[in-house]
């Protein structure tokens, strides 16, 4: 299978995008991998105000219509989605756009190219560290009903997290606690790539990323992305409910939401149907003709920070929930949530707040496990949310070995997923693009 505008160089690509994928699309919220310089110590990041308004975005609490949206809007976003598409390296796509104006869903390319079967808008798909917004989406609800603080140590609540009691949990949310994440560890990447099968479970997890040396910052005092930190929430969330990480987020998101086509797969690489076939390169696995297929890889490794599944339709609604709380959270908690970015990388650049990040009014997550790529963003400047989905996580363009970790949103080159909504965003006249440093 060849791909469609393949990427250029595959240096060092066993784990790149392992590292990278499964990150916030925002330039403020870049990964470093384990060879890339400590982040400078910045004593006190500056508070975003990316969200111009968060008082208004709580108001929107009605549904937005279901109805197709016009014909000039449609025609707008297709030829987007086409152009993105057509410089990714997917065989297929799914774009969905919603807006005060209609709804907009639409599938490109392929689910399988060993049978040609094309791919549709109701497939299932891997969302990676979009998994994370549900997460803290869960925490702030516990912060909300009054049973945990921001501000609680972890300590508190799981035991051996070395300088434990200097790491709150909004830190934890923020990815400033300086914890490294597991997906670092040499070893465990070894494991992972030779049995990309194996099950791992959360304790696990959090062993192997509390084992590992913290980053040389003090709690709180500058960023670094860790899937480590998410996964301790999930811990918390766990020991404060009294019941599983997959029953709570059952009881407090799915079903108040009617997210009917939302699974945590709690261990299994069980994938429900229609699904497509998803390719990758991590690992070394697979050539750019002929990438490897890892649609029963296991999820597991991701538990609470990446295992989840959904659907563009699903996504749709719970991009726009989280971003204005409506059946999730009271207005007071949600502007705390819109007003919890951080701007490590300097004024103007968005930043990373309670489990998502933020660009330009853009508020969301990107998501990535091997295979498949996923975009799930709300502008809050005009009610509108874009979902991309890919059946490839391989990034496309002029890809040097250390690029898509170093700038993961720099479209030289990018992920399939955020190639898409980039496009569609720029044709909507609301840019989602970095800031060079």
């Amino acid at each position: 299978m060849v791909l469609r505008n393949p990427i250029r160089s595959l240096a060092a690509l066993v784990v790149i995008v392992l590292l990278a994928g499964c990150a916030p699309q925002t330039d403020a919220a870049r990964p470093t991998s384990s060879s890339s310089p400590t982040p400078t110590p910045t004593p006190v990041a500056e508070i975003s105000t990316c969200v111009t308004d968060p008082a208004d975005v709580v108001t929107r609490l009605d549904d937005l219509p279901t109805t197709p949206m016009p014909d000039y809007l449609v025609k707008r976003i297709d030829e987007a989605a086409q152009a993105g598409f057509a410089a990714a390296a997917a065989p297929g796509a799914i774009v969905a756009v919603q807006s005060p104006k209609g709804i907009f869903l639409r599938a490109y390319g392929v689910a399988d190219p060993a049978t040609g079967a094309a791919m549709t808008t109701d497939v299932y798909h891997r969302i990676g560290s979009i998994t994370k917004t549900f997460t803290a989406a869960m925490i702030m609800q516990l912060v909300a009903d009054g049973s945990v603080s921001l501000d609680d140590p972890i300590s508190r609540y799981v035991k051996g997290v070395k300088g434990g009691d200097k790491i709150t949990l909004r830190m934890l949310a923020d990815m400033t606690s300086g914890l490294t994440s597991y997906t670092r560890d040499a070893d465990w990447q070894a494991s992972y790539f030779a049995d990309p099968y194996r099950v791992w479970s959360p304790n696990q997890l959090v062993r192997i990323g509390l084992s590992l040396e913290r980053q040389d910052f003090a709690p709180g005092e500058a960023f670094d992305y860790s899937n480590t930190n998410t996964v301790l929430l999930g811990k918390v969330i766990e020991k404060v409910t009294g019941v599983s990480y997959s029953k709570a987020l059952k009881e407090r998101i799915l079903v108040p939401l009617g997210l009917d086509h939302t699974i945590f797969p709690d261990g299994s690489a069980a994938f429900p149907e229609p699904h497509a076939q998803g390719f990758t390169l991590q690992g070394g696995k697979g050539t750019p003709d002929a990438p490897a297929n890892a649609t029963d890889w296991n999820p597991s490794w991701g538990w609470a920070a990446g295992e989840m599944i959904s659907n563009a339709t699903d996504l749709l609604r719970f991009g726009r929930a989280e971003a204005t709380g409506a059946g999730l959270l009271p207005p007071v908690a949600q502007v705390v949530r819109l007003t919890s970015f951080r701007e490590f990388n300097g004024s103007g650049n968005g930043g990373y707040g309670i489990g998502w990040g933020c660009q330009n009014g853009w508020v969301g997550h990107a998501g990535e496990l091997p295979g498949y790529n996923s975009s799930m963003f709300y502008d809050t400047n005009n009610d509108l949310t874009i979902v991309t989905l890919t059946n490839s996580d391989i990034p496309s363009g002029d890809c040097a070995a250390d690029t898509l970790v170093d700038n993961p949103t720099d479209l030289v080159c990018s992920s399939p997923a955020t190639r898409i909504f980039a496009s569609i965003a720029d044709a909507l006249g609301r840019p989602f693009a970095p800031q060079k440093q």
